[in-house]
């Protein structure tokens, strides 16, 4: 991906370093918590699952952890550049696709950069929660230690795969400006476990597509990709989809169970985006579950 001497965004909190905090109590003390956090995450459980199970496990104490303080590398400095020029991208974008398609004023979100754990509008997050938006205060979180996960565990290289990630989050911003998130949230409590998990693949395959938009038109407005930058990125979505992280944690797979969408899904949804570029096209609550 061409990425070098384009503008960062301004629109980033660096946390990098900070000394971090750690949840106490609940499962087992906290090391119990961030297992059973680690796990929903590979399966596929999305951050609002993960949260719920936090605050469900009893009296889990947040403390400032003394010590042990995050070193920043060169290598994590010049790879926290790379995403926030991702980010001004999207920024970029975004403005540029709300004015033409919508007629609206584009809302920038903040680009959160922690080490290991941090608070955010939506709770504790730790690394093992991986990246997540939280549409309570716009800011989308990352610990730049999930791209070794990406790559090492997932087995998704490239830096266009990174970008991915980064542009599958902000499509989340992009989906609370346009009222999509709050409808998902108004059938919580109002439909089974099965029709919400139906709701939150809708809105991941959504996320997904929208990461295509954004693809498509940097490619017009700024030549971004290389050859092999859009392989990369489906096999980035391909790594995390829930069959396929189900069979790697469990052995088996529950569709029911969804969350994300399937490997196939989410690399449909984002070519899909990424050769239309428009976003009228990507409503995935108007397609029959069984056709998404």
């Amino acid at each position: 991906m061409r990425w070098q001497g384009r503008r960062e965004s301004s629109n980033v909190d660096d946390r990098r370093g900070q000394p971090g905090q750690r949840m106490v109590g609940g499962v087992g003390g906290g090391m119990g918590l961030l297992i059973m956090v680690a796990i929903l995450w590979f399966s596929g459980a999305d951050f609002g699952q993960i949260l719920r199970v936090v605050l469900q496990q009893g009296p889990a104490v947040v403390q400032q952890q003394q010590g042990g303080e995050h070193e920043i590398t060169p290598e994590e400095n010049e790879l926290a550049s790379f995403v926030k020029v991702v980010f001004a991208d999207t920024e970029d974008v975004w403005h540029k696709v709300f004015q033409e398609q919508l007629n609206e004023q584009y809302r920038e979100p903040t680009l959160v950069l922690f080490s290991q754990s941090t608070q955010s509008g939506c709770g504790y997050a730790s690394s093992a929660t991986g990246p997540f938006y939280c549409p309570a205060d716009q800011k989308v979180y990352i610990d730049l230690s999930f791209y070794n996960e990406l790559q090492n565990r997932f087995g998704a290289e490239g830096d266009f795969a990174q970008a991915y990630v980064i542009a599958h989050e902000v499509g989340h911003h992009v989906q609370r400006l346009t009222g999509f998130t709050s409808k998902v949230d108004s059938m919580r409590g109002r439909v089974s476990e099965e029709e919400q998990n139906q709701l939150s693949v809708r809105l991941e395959l959504q996320a997904d597509f929208l990461a295509g938009v954004w693809a498509h038109h940097a490619q017009q407005m700024k030549d971004i990709l290389e050859n092999g930058d859009l392989r990369e990125a489906i096999n980035a979505a391909q790594a995390i989809g829930d069959d396929r992280l189900q069979k790697q944690s469990q052995g088996y797979v529950q569709p029911d169970s969804f969350t994300h969408g399937t490997s196939e899904q989410r690399m449909k949804w984002f070519q899909k985006g990424y050769e239309s570029g428009n976003m009228k096209d990507g409503n995935t609550f108007d397609v029959p579950y069984s056709q998404l």
